[in-house]
């Protein structure tokens, strides 16, 4: 059975994206999916002088982690059309220590926001990015209105909802193809 692993790049202690994630990782059938959150790994801001120091071993533990799934559902948060402040730092870390960041193996890339635009920008930021760091990208999503379109732990739009599991069934057929 494949192992999944669910985050949001965010560090809120009530994080909408994580809520996504969780929602999203729970509709993979015949996988187990843990979640991660990102303030387990406190990180000092990366620069290449606290590097020549060695790599923190929150940042190792965060790599070691990553390799041990088979994939992984992340949905990020958007600040100012872009990454979170954690999410960059952290993936700035992990990709001194492996450029492939995420192992060459699928990721379901997602984002939401209480706005409209429900990420896009964020979006669009890791569709160009994640490959160079290893993601396959299997598939994306972006919920819109989050708290008008997400309600007692599920979307509770239903075009919405079937467009998420349009992409989780993508994401489903791309962890079954990778051997990794």
């Amino acid at each position: 059975m494949k192992k999944i692993l669910a985050f949001a790049g965010s560090n809120s202690k009530t994080s909408i994206n994580k809520q996504l994630a969780i929602y999203a990782a729970s509709k993979v059938d015949n996988t187990t999916f843990e979640t991660v959150d990102l303030n387990d790994f406190e990180l000092p801001i990366y620069s290449f002088e606290i590097e020549e120091n060695g790599f923190p071993l929150a940042a190792q533990e965060f790599n070691n982690k990553l390799a041990s799934y088979d994939g992984f559902v992340v949905s990020l948060a958007e600040h100012n059309g872009s990454y979170a402040a954690v999410f960059k730092n952290i993936f700035d870390w992990v990709s001194r220590i492996d450029r492939k960041v995420f192992k060459d193996k699928p990721v379901l890339l997602m984002a939401t926001s209480p706005g409209g635009r429900g990420g896009i920008s964020v979006l669009d930021t890791a569709k160009n990015t994640f490959p160079h760091l290893g993601g396959a990208i299997a598939a994306t999503f972006s919920l819109p209105n989050f708290y008008d379109n997400f309600k007692d732990g599920k979307i509770d739009d239903s075009t919405l909802n079937n467009d998420l599991l349009a992409a989780v069934k993508e994401f489903k057929s791309a962890l079954e193809a990778n051997n990794m």
